[in-house]
């Protein structure tokens, strides 16, 4: 099976941990219908966007893409957030930076949205946090890189734009 997280512990901060959590040989060797059922399963009680829509996780399988995982009430999250709008921007098309708000009530997170103008990235409503908890997710802001073949890279703290952007390049190369 392909690694779906790391188990990491990390409070609201400016620093940045990267954890590279990787399968070696079974990411070789899945398929995309497998690694489907596992993004999908990692966002089961996640399938529903801030706006109400349906996400289905695993569309996610078998692309490079960017969880960016943040709350409401982060004030790291807040400040980064249109830096990470615009390298979503940049990006468009080619790796999606999708958002996964927990931690509070759907009332905030779309506030959020509106407030910090990230309302162009897709967002999950992550109320009961399983999807955080799937990823090994317990402190924000977060973000977890998935190349391809569904081998994830968890980073726990803020990124500027110039470093996201250039993670994001890295993931297109590989």
């Amino acid at each position: 099976m392909v690694a779906v997280g790391a188990v990491l512990l990390a409070a609201c901060g400016t620093g940045g941990d990267a954890i590279n959590e990787t399968s070696g040989s079974d990411a070789e060797s899945a398929e995309p219908a497998d690694l489907g059922a596992e993004f999908a399963a990692a966002f089961a009680s996640s399938t529903t966007l801030t706006d109400g829509a349906a996400f289905d996780g695993a569309a996610l399988a078998g692309t490079d893409a960017v969880l960016w995982f943040w709350a409401p009430w982060c004030t790291i999250c807040r400040g980064e957030a249109p830096e990470i709008a615009e390298v979503a921007e940049k990006f468009a098309g080619q790796v999606p930076i999708v958002g996964v708000a927990g931690r509070g009530e759907l009332d905030a997170m779309n506030d959020f949205i509106s407030d910090t103008g990230t309302d162009s990235l897709t967002q999950l409503a992550d109320l009961n946090g399983d999807a955080w908890s799937a990823f090994g997710i317990f402190g924000q802001p977060a973000f977890v890189f998935i190349d391809d073949t569904g081998d994830v890279e968890v980073f726990v703290g803020s990124m500027s734009s110039n470093n996201l952007a250039d993670r994001i390049g890295e993931l297109i190369a590989t």
